[in-house]
């Protein structure tokens, strides 16, 4: 299923994923935090411009986009592998993409997460060597204190350095690019 845009509606969704992405990247880049404050009403506007712009279709089709993305990313939340402000993240933004946009986003964002994460670990060896690199980023989640070595839980903090990159970097790369693609598609066709 392949749903239509307006020229209008398509640029209005290009500009306004551009400029919560952009937001939400600052914001996790900083404080390593999507707040509600950003995704609550960007996640609202979405049902509002789906509404407008595309009626109960395009209301449908933003509501699969909602399932595939914020369904996913609930469910790798769920297994200990995200953050909650990446699931919301994902909710809003993919209510405005939609299905087919949304699953590319997550798709393209896969692919930039590789290749940052291999450019991340890669200068870390060559900057401090195989060593240090494998003790900060491989870490097993406990560390042990004192001489009876006891067993003290990775706090939050540990865990927020041992992550390689903010998860909305790499979303933001693929929101742009798939958007970009999108308004090239629909300038070429049209």
């Amino acid at each position: 299923m392949d749903f239509p845009l307006t020229e209008l509606s398509l640029y209005i969704m290009a500009i306004s994923v551009g400029i919560f992405t952009v937001i939400a990247a600052i914001t996790d880049y900083k404080a390593r935090k999507i707040y509600n404050v950003l995704t609550v009403p960007f996640f609202v506007l979405g049902i509002v411009y789906q509404a407008v712009f595309n009626g109960w279709e395009g209301l449908m089709y933003g509501g699969l986009g909602f399932v595939a993305g914020f369904g996913s990313f609930f469910l790798i939340w769920l297994v200990g592998s995200g953050a909650a402000g990446d699931v919301k993240m994902m909710g809003a933004l993919s209510i405005w993409l939609g299905f087919k946009a949304t699953l590319a986003v997550m798709i393209v964002g896969t692919l930039f997460v590789l290749v940052g994460s291999f450019a991340i670990l890669a200068w870390s060896v060559f900057r401090r060597g195989a060593k240090k690199t494998k003790e900060q980023y491989l870490a097993t989640g406990k560390s042990f204190k004192g001489k009876k070595k006891k067993y003290v839980p990775e706090t939050m903090e540990q865990k927020k350095k041992r992550g390689l990159m903010p998860f909305a970097l790499p979303v933001v790369l693929a929101t742009w690019s798939v958007t970009t693609w999108m308004v090239i598609k629909s300038v070429v066709l049209n």
